[in-house]
């Protein structure tokens, strides 16, 4: 089915966090479908994960979280056989010029801006146009369309960490993260939109420039990176370049990898793909049809569900591609979310 399917939306977050250990995840899967096909198993999972919390710890046999494999899982637990990935089409014979220079590009030395101790390196982006979604992907991303950028604008180097958030927390201006880790430089997630927002506004704050989320087409015009193929590298799958369980190591199924473990683009921007979906500031379209052409965020006067871009480490290499979009209610949390942060340059 394709992902703009309403039951499909369903099932991709089912599936997404299927596995997961964390009962925050099954929550926020409630919360958007209270009377969901999977709700009985999500509150029957939320009641074990609690038990075991509650648990004296074991330590003469630690759990091997490091193990790779799966336990095959009883037939009550997959009433539904999970719709197949997004079929990543095989790479052309021949590859065109603009191609093949995606291909070979090297990121550039770029200027870095940082208004603040606890603020998240940005990266200058420059003015330019360029041929945003695509034709032949999901039906989301239809139909492409030309946009103008007309001016150079400011956006992440990488995604908000834990240690830059928990700066926000520390100042009261931002809930506490119900999923981390031990290192700072992981990326913040388990993130709603609202908890973006919240996190922007007290950068604005404290930094006195005006922080905001990244547009739908500003995020695509830099995770291209100049590039106008599939990956911003080039039309085909390369091991080494985002984190996702398809994309080669450094990675586990528990958690993404540290922020900027991966290369960067043209811009000089990690983790555009994979990682943690990242929010932009557009309420969800199911197409482009009548989107902005000037890179302006697309929003209405009453809208409860933002976009999210990039794919996550739980993902395979079918959502990696620049054009891949999805979207969840505005106050949902998923233990997959996380943000990256914009700014105009004046």
């Amino acid at each position: 089915m394709p992902k703009d399917d309403a039951e499909q939306y369903e099932l991709t977050f089912w599936e997404s966090i299927k596995d997961s250990t964390q009962a925050s995840d099954y929550e926020a899967y409630l919360q958007a479908y209270p009377k969901g096909r999977f709700a009985p198993l999500a509150k029957s999972r939320i009641e074990r994960l609690r038990a075991a919390a509650q648990k004296p710890e074991r330590l003469e046999k630690p759990e091997r979280l490091e193990k790779p494999e799966r336990p095959p899982k009883p037939a009550a637990e997959n009433p539904r056989p999970a719709p197949a990935a997004k079929p990543a089409p095989a790479p052309p014979p021949a590859q065109s010029a603009q191609s093949a220079q995606a291909e070979q590009r090297p990121a550039a030395a770029v200027a870095e801006i940082r208004d603040c101790a606890n603020c998240p390196t940005l990266v200058s982006v420059p003015a330019g146009s360029f041929t945003m979604g695509s034709n032949s992907g999901d039906p989301s991303e239809k139909p492409a369309h030309r946009v103008e950028i007309a001016r150079p604008f400011a956006i992440g180097k990488t995604e908000v960490t834990i240690e830059q958030w928990n700066a926000c927390v520390a100042a009261n201006a931002c809930p506490r993260l119900s999923v981390a880790g031990d290192a700072g430089n992981l990326p913040a997630r388990d993130l709603s939109w609202d908890d973006a927002q919240a996190y922007v506004k007290w950068l604005s704050a404290q930094t006195g420039k005006a922080y905001r989320l990244p547009t739908e087409a500003e995020w695509e015009f830099a995770a291209r990176g100049g590039s106008a193929s599939r990956y911003w590298w080039g039309e085909g799958m390369r091991a080494g370049m985002a984190n996702c369980k398809e994309c080669g190591d450094p990675w586990q199924q528990q958690a993404p990898a540290p922020v900027a473990s991966f290369a960067a683009n043209a811009f000089g921007l990690h983790d555009m793909s994979g990682s943690v979906w990242e929010w932009v500031s557009d309420c969800w379209h199911g197409t482009y049809k009548n989107a902005p052409t000037d890179g302006h965020s697309w929003n209405e006067s009453f809208c409860s569900a933002h976009v999210i871009r990039g794919g996550s480490w739980r993902e395979g290499a079918s959502y990696m591609p620049v054009t891949t979009r999805f979207h969840y209610d505005t106050s949902v949390r998923q233990s997959q979310n996380g943000l990256r942060v914009a700014r105009d340059i004046r």
